[in-house]
């Protein structure tokens, strides 16, 4: 089984043996990481595979420091990421490996089926405070959010919310599925997270149709492959450099056909046939 970690070690060190591979970052790819890693050690039984999350932003710092062998990332590299990465002679190599729906979610108490992209971001910049601004009824929203840490945080703040600062009474929550959970257990709690997960927790909650302008879709594998569904981004890998070794041979485990059913199983969407 592979060794999963959802948070973030600095004393860690980039694994040196042949038989042991590091791999941190997105909270988001946990759940595939760790699909695939145990896939992957199926098939090499001497080899040890450790998956923690944290945030990409918090997987690209480690793959800056030499602290793991591959970086999960669900955002490209920033520019500063890379001035910093020169600066230390790393030479960040990406990989997309799979594409990804972020499902807007809420509790199955609630009566709103949908909304649009502009409401939502009015949610998360603080516009809208109380569901009846939304046609609901007169209840304070509680707003859950990732870290900043998060490249889901990023995305979304770019693509959702127009690049504005989200509200400061939004609760940063420090992973996935602490906003699941959250969202579960508050009747008029509204969060956003990796198709994947919203998909595993099933009627636990509600997952809202987002209109572009174009409608009402539902994030599924087929709306966020034809692009019908909008609030979709790639994940990345990243190394130092092009891989070699074990690391080149995960890369390649997760972009053949094998694993990207992986991909597709875990509720992600494939990249490759």
């Amino acid at each position: 089984m592979a060794v999963i970690s959802l948070g973030c070690s600095g004393s860690e060190k980039k694994s040196e043996t042949q038989n042991q591979l590091l791999i941190k970052g997105s909270d988001t790819m946990v759940h595939l990481g760790s699909s695939w890693a145990e896939a992957f050690m199926n098939m090499h039984k001497d080899i040890e595979v450790s998956i923690t999350g944290g945030g990409s932003g918090t997987g690209i710092a480690a793959l800056l420091n030499g602290t793991t062998d591959i970086c999960m990332a669900s955002r490209e590299i920033k520019d500063k990421e890379m001035k910093m990465a020169a600066e230390k002679n790393i030479s960040p190599r990406e990989f997309v490996v799979a594409r990804d729906g972020i499902a807007v979610v809420v509790n199955p108490a609630n009566p709103l089926n949908e909304a649009t992209v502009e409401q939502i971001g009015k949610i998360y910049t603080g516009q809208y405070t109380n569901w009846n601004q939304l046609g609901g009824p007169d209840q304070d929203i509680i707003i859950l959010s990732r870290e900043s840490s998060s490249g889901t945080y990023v995305f979304f703040q770019e693509h959702v919310l127009g690049k504005k600062d989200y509200t400061p009474n939004a609760r940063l929550m420090p992973a996935t599925a602490s906003i699941i959970q959250t969202v579960k257990a508050d009747k008029w709690a509204i969060g956003y997270v990796g198709l994947g997960y919203a998909l595993e927790a099933g009627e636990e909650v509600k997952i809202l149709a987002v209109d572009d302008g174009s409608g009402p879709v539902l994030p599924n594998m087929e709306t966020v492959k034809s692009g019908a569904y909008s609030i979709s981004r790639p994940l990345y890998l990243y190394t130092n450099g092009n891989p070699a070794g074990l690391a080149k041979e995960f890369i390649d485990f997760c972009m053949d056909p094998q694993g990207q059913q992986i991909v597709e199983r875990t509720g992600y969407i494939k990249v490759t046939e």
